[in-house]
């Protein structure tokens, strides 16, 4: 069994890059809605920032053939024959999609990127009254989500959503898959090692110039001042899901933005899930799933995946951790 040693109290993260020898170059810009931060080791400053413009050319190119806000990319096209007709899309999407629809059966609809099409009588941004939506809007809200709608024609390579009004929207995999995209790339081109991190969807490859692996800074989420340790992660994935910044209290509850698509009600008990896989896609679907899922049954998915960790912290700040994932607490 491979082990995984945190020394961690809960998760969120930073990076702490040390370099004594070559170059070491990071970018932060805004990439598919979300803060990407692009870190290359290269024996030069110039090359370092030319690859880095390619890997934030990658990512523009997946969002545009990802986005359900833009026009005409594939998945605006799959959206708007919602109901209408199968539109025909590249291998790559089909692909992702594909791979979506088999996390969504793993998980038993937890994961749904039909989600997109929910109606959001929900709302985090403060404008929400004390009042809690009714039974009937909360049914409503979810009427046209539902993974088993989105059917696939691998011969034709077609996405058919069978009901019209449908939405599909890769929220809580499109930023993963992404990274993991743009890692590849930058192997392809000799980039020998690096980290690509979406708003904490974050895969690395190689190590630092000195020979070190790249260290991952595990926060507090109910401090985020305060860091409890770092992380050596190497050639893996890390992500996690949150409900410490966006969510409303009613009537002295505290009601999660993360909403389970298979009933409309928000999560709660949880304040956040990680997981760690060799993918970041995987690792942004399955924390999102986990989150959905609960504390028992996520775990119980995670300890049927070899390859996988999970690191829960509950509404009280208890840990709960898979069983291939040994904590130690600094």
């Amino acid at each position: 069994m491979n082990v995984i040693r945190l020394w961690v109290f809960c998760t969120i993260f930073s990076i702490y890059s040390l370099s004594s020898q070559g170059v070491t170059r990071n970018k932060t810009t805004l990439l598919m809605g979300s803060r990407f931060d692009i870190t290359i080791v290269s024996e030069s400053e110039q090359k370092a920032d030319s690859l880095i413009q390619i890997a934030e050319s990658e990512i523009e190119r997946i969002e545009n053939l990802i986005s359900s806000w833009r026009s005409g990319t594939e998945i605006a096209e799959v959206n708007r024959n919602a109901g209408i007709k199968p539109v025909k899309v590249s291998s790559e999407v089909f692909d992702l999609v594909n791979r979506s629809l088999a996390i969504s059966e793993l998980t038993d609809g937890a994961f749904d990127i039909s989600y997109a099409s929910m109606d959001r009588i929900w709302k985090f941004d403060g404008s929400m009254d004390d009042r809690m939506p009714t039974d009937s809007q909360i049914k409503a809200s979810v009427s046209k989500v539902g993974y088993r709608k989105i059917k696939l024609d691998p011969g034709a390579s077609t996405i058919y959503l069978e009901q019209q009004g449908m939405k599909l929207g890769f929220g809580a995999i499109g930023k993963g898959y992404a990274a993991d995209k743009t890692k590849r790339l930058l192997q392809s081109l000799g980039v020998e090692a690096g980290i690509i991190n979406a708003s904490g969807d974050l895969t690395t490859w190689g190590k630092q110039p000195d020979g070190s692996d790249w260290m991952v800074g595990i926060i507090n989420p109910l401090n985020k001042e305060r860091m409890f340790s770092w992380l050596p992660i190497a050639d893996r994935a890390i992500a996690t899901s949150g409900n410490y910044e966006k969510k409303v209290v009613i009537d002295s509850v505290e009601y999660s933005h993360i909403i389970d698509p298979r009933t409309g009600y928000p999560v709660r008990g949880i304040r956040s899930v990680s997981v760690i896989a060799d993918s970041a896609e995987l690792c942004d679907a399955l924390a999102t799933s986990v989150f959905v899922l609960g504390i028992e049954k996520g775990l119980f998915l995670i300890n049927q995946l070899e390859t996988v960790a999970c690191l829960i912290v509950d509404q009280k700040g208890v840990l709960h951790v898979s069983k291939n994932l040994e904590l130690k607490q600094q």
